[in-house]
Order: C-alpha cells, then structure tokens, then sequence
C-alpha cells in the first residue's frame, strides 16, 4: 500500500473542501431555481430560497400584530396563562430562535407579535390560532350538508345556529361506561346533530370536557359527535411532519405527523387505543380538536403502548408541519382576538447595517496589516483562509434563509465581526507553533507536521471554549443575543472546517516550494531571522547578534533542552566551538 504523504493528504483535504463549497452553492442555486417554479409538496421546501441572506426586524422592518386574549374556559386571562401564550406563539413562528421574531406581553391581556418582512397568511392564522387542544373519541360523522333549519325546513339565506327544543330530553337513559358508549347521545344531542350547520360561522357549540360535542372540522366538510375528552393536548411532549416508514424502515412516500407523548398522556392513550382498535367505523376513529374544529380524526389501527403514535393521510409537507406544530404548541386554554395589524419599519435600518460591515471590514484590513508585518509572505494564507471563512458562512447564512427562516440582525452582523478574531487568532496559534519548530532547527515540511499537532489542540481547545459559550448564551438568551449567539457558533464550527481543511494543507503545499523551505527572508519562515540554532545531531551554530536578531537569537537561546545545552557544553570540553569548529 503506498505511503500518504503529506502533499497526497492535502489535496484529499481541499478536494473535500471543494465539494462542501460545491454541495452548499449547488443546493442553494437549485433552490433558487425551484422556488415557487414547482406545482407540487416539493416546491414547499424551497420556498422563499435566494441568494440574498433574510434581513431581520432591526434591520428590515416587518408587521405589527396586537392580540387580546381571551379564556375559552371563562373567567379572565391570568398572568401565567399569558406568558404560556407568549412562549407557545413563539414556538410557532420562532422554534430555532434565529427568525429575529419579537413577541411580548402588553397590558394585563394584550400581545404584541413583531415579524420580519410580510408574513403569508398560514404564519398570521398560526398566531391567531386558539390553543385549547383536546383527544376526544367519535361516536357519529358524517359529510355535512351546510344548511340551516328556517321556517318549513327550508334553507335560510343567512345561516344562523340552531338551538334543540328545549322539550328533547338532555341526560342519557342509561349510564355511558366509557367515552365511546353510545349513551351519550340523548335526544336533545341527536336532534342538535342532524339539524347542525357547519357553515355558519358563529355555530361552533363548546362543551365541558366530560360531555359529549358537536361540531364540525376545519373545512366544514363534516361533522361530528364526539365523546368527553380522554387525552389533553398538554400530554403531549413532542409532534413533528416527515416522510412515513413501514415496519422495515423504508419510506412510503407519505407525509405523516409523528407524536410523542408524556407519562400521563402514554398511560391515557394505551387505554383509549386499546378499547378504539376493537370497535367499528366511525367508533374506532379518534378526533383531535382544537379550538372545538375538529382538525383530524385518524382511524385506531393499532394499540399505541409506547406513548408514540404516528397519523397518516392524505397530508402533504405543508399541512403535515401546520399540523405538527398545532398538536405541540397547542395546550394552552386561550383565543385570540386581533386588535390591530400594521407594518413597522426598520428599527435601525440600511445605515446601521453597512456601519457594521464598514466595522467588520476595518477589522479585517487591521487582520491582514498585522498579518503582514508579522508573517510578510505568508500572510497571504490568512488572506485566502479568510476568504473561504467568509465564503461558507455566506452560504451556510443563505440556505438557513429560506430553510430555517434565519434572520440576519445587527447583534448576528456583531457575531461575524468577532468570528474573524477568532478564526485570526487559530492561524496565528498555527504559524507561531510552526515558528517555533523552526527555531528548534527543524526543516520547514517537518515543522509544519510538528508544529499542527501541537497547534490543533490548542486551536480546539479555544474553540470549544467558544462553541461552549456560545451554546449557553443561546440556551439562555432570548431575542437579538440569541441571533448573536447563533452566528458565533455558527462560525466557531466554520473556523475548524477551514483550519483543517485549508489552512493546514496550504501550509503543507507551501512548505515544498523553494520560496518558503528555504526560508526566504521575506517569507516570515526564515530559520535565521527566527534565531533557529540547532544544525544537525549535537551542533550549533552561534546565533547572529548584531542588529535586531540579537533578541531572536537569546530566545533561541533560552528555548534550547536541558539535553542540547549539555551537549553544547560537552562540545565546548572537547575542544571545538559552538559552530562545531576546532579551536
């Protein structure tokens, strides 16, 4: 088997920077092309897809919703509730916590939602959306006939909603066992059933959660009689959209909603699914509803004793994630009404943004004048190192765009202006642990092996002191130190990326050419300027003190093993100078 060398290792190194760069800028030019050019689920995936980085509230402006909320279950809305309200609408429009998104309460009863640029209306239903999610088992549907009873049954222009007789009676004739016994349905319950009307828009009827309910699905396509509730939407932990798999893990090509529940809600939905499995349509089938719309009711087709369950049908990528996101961010008893909704503008704007750029291009020069005074030639490596830095971020910040709904604020431009110290500061680590190999009489190819052992760990460590901190920021900061932290952890990864694969093979190409191995005096590698004195096994040579290598040559000096100054002296004894001369 041939022998790596370093040159071969390299070149397998800035190969496979080459296709991550290659993959990232192919991935964001495709969807560019396909955003909003495809008909189907898969263009859902690219949408909003650019090469221009989203700007956040700061920096772009966006809309201004003012919401009251309200208790569904009566009585006023408490402080607890409201801020439950305000991390669950949070949830909705700014899980990842780098959308920028600004929520806060208002008042005793009001909040304010801030959204960068202009939301589409399923982010604005999202918001409004009322949050009391229950599970409750079916007992009756069928498709609804959208009229409203007038006089002589006929249908009335205007759909109003209807009232029983107050004559029906109202308590079942036998006591129902369980949620899905039938004795639930009285006569003032069936004759509200028939007669329902799912097209008028104030006639969604509320019940208590140990009664029985009638009402209709989101669409208004069919109605229901619903059991009382069985499971809370509190019970459940965790609900995400993705692609179905059979039992040998192999994708079916449906989307499908995957729940996750708590140890209460486990228990609860073992017990319901083991009754459900074993009855008839529509009995077997179970509802989940929110905000009284039924807005799926899936058929029991096993028992979940897992606490996991997975609801498939005819979703797609859209309403399955619209879905998911309802079912996790739903357990909160309140509506909301919106009292106001207007565009803002930018809180800081265009001249703040290029502020920042002009700040960070400043540092950059102030990079790259230092690195030439101290490193002369090889500065051009912390030039061209910088520039993939700066290469990977751009696209990594562009994809998260469209695909994580990442926004750049003021605090994230912060972030990137700090992140090229940091990446500054792994090269100089480097190329001072090269130095320092060359002053201990190493040939140059062999003082950049040595000297990026030793170097990595440093570089790691740094590194991950940063990475470190920057996750604790992220955990527990909220609005733009978020999106700062976000971007310096972001980077913080990028500058391992390009140490690794960049700079180091630079410095492994660079270090077999003339110009650098043999230590040309501006090349910032010469051995003699450095005051390198070891030359060959036990020999010195004395080091150059006149001008300002004097103090280049003490370091050398004092840098020397307690092994080299004995074999100095040893040399001294035996008759010859430092330089290995006869006296």
């Amino acid at each position: 088997m041939a022998r790596s060398t370093p040159v071969k290792k390299a070149i397998r190194s800035l190969t496979w920077l080459v296709i991550l760069m290659a993959v990232l800028a192919g991935l964001n030019t495709a969807a560019s092309i396909l955003a909003g050019t495809t008909k189907d689920d898969s263009g859902k995936w690219f949408e909003g897809a650019s090469w221009v980085p989203e700007l956040a509230l700061d920096l772009q402006g966006g809309t201004q919703l003012t919401l009251a909320a309200q208790n569904t279950e009566g009585g006023s809305v408490t402080r607890q509730q409201l801020d439950q309200a305000v991390e669950i609408i949070r949830q909705r429009i700014n899980a990842t916590g780098v959308s920028e998104s600004q929520i806060n309460t208002q008042g005793t009863n009001n909040i304010v939602v801030s959204i960068p640029g202009k939301p589409d209306k399923a982010t604005i239903d999202r918001i409004e959306a009322a949050a009391k999610l229950t599970f409750r088992p079916v007992l009756y549907t069928e498709a609804a006939t959208n009229t409203s009873v007038g006089d002589k049954g006929s249908a009335s222009a205007s759909p109003t909603p209807y009232s029983p007789p107050a004559s029906l009676a109202a308590t079942p004739s036998a006591k129902p066992t369980n949620a899905s016994d039938l004795n639930w349905v009285t006569p003032k319950l069936q004759d509200l059933y028939t007669n329902y009307n799912c097209s008028a828009p104030d006639d969604v009827t509320t019940a208590p959660d140990d009664e029985p309910l009638v009402t209709c699905d989101q669409d208004g396509a069919a109605k229901y009689i619903l059991g009382p509730v069985e499971v809370s939407g509190s019970n459940i932990s965790n609900a995400t959209s993705g692609l179905a798999t059979d039992s040998q893990g192999t994708s079916t090509g449906q989307w499908a909603v995957n729940l996750t529940f708590d140890g209460t809600g486990s228990k609860d939905f073992r017990t319901v699914t083991n009754r459900l499995v074993s009855l008839t349509q529509p009995q077997n089938q179970f509802a989940i509803v929110l905000d009284g719309s039924v807005i799926t009711a899936p058929t029991t087709n096993s028992a979940i004793t897992n606490g996991k369950a997975q609801i498939t049908g005819s979703f797609t990528a859209d309403s399955a994630k619209t879905l998911a996101d309802q079912l996790k961010y739903g357990a909160l008893p309140i509506n909301f009404q919106v009292q106001s909704n207007e565009n803002i503008s930018a809180t800081l704007g265009t001249a703040q943004l290029v502020g920042g750029l002009v700040a960070g291009l400043i540092g950059l020069i102030l990079v790259i004048i230092y690195s030439v005074i101290q490193y002369r030639a090889l500065a051009f490596v912390t030039v061209l190192s910088l520039g993939v830095a700066f290469a990977l971020t751009y696209l990594v910040i562009a994809i998260m765009s469209w695909r994580v709904d990442y926004r750049l604020s003021l605090a994230g431009v912060a972030g990137l202006i700090v992140a090229i110290g940091i990446t500054a500061d792994s090269f100089i680590v480097y190329f001072e642990r090269i130095r320092d190999e060359l002053r201990d009489g190493r040939a140059l190819e062999s003082a950049v092996e040595s000297g990026w052992k030793r170097a990595l760990r440093t570089i790691l460590a740094s590194d991950s002191i940063n990475f470190l901190a920057a996750i604790v920021l992220y955990i527990l900061a909220v609005s733009d130190v978020k999106g700062f932290a976000f971007t310096l952890l972001l980077t913080t990864l990028i500058d391992v990326v390009v140490v690794v694969l960049f700079t180091h093979p630079m410095m492994q190409l660079i270090a077999r050419s003339r110009f650098f191995g043999e230590g040309h005096r501006f090349s910032g590698l010469d051995p003699s300027a450095l005051g390198a004195v070891y030359r060959g096994r036990a020999q010195f040579r004395a080091p150059v003190v006149d001008g300002k290598r004097q103090r280049s040559a003490g370091e050398a000096q004092r840098r020397q093993t307690i092994a080299e100054r004995k074999a100095q002296q040893a040399s001294g004894e035996n008759g010859t100078t430092p330089d290995g001369k006869d006296d």
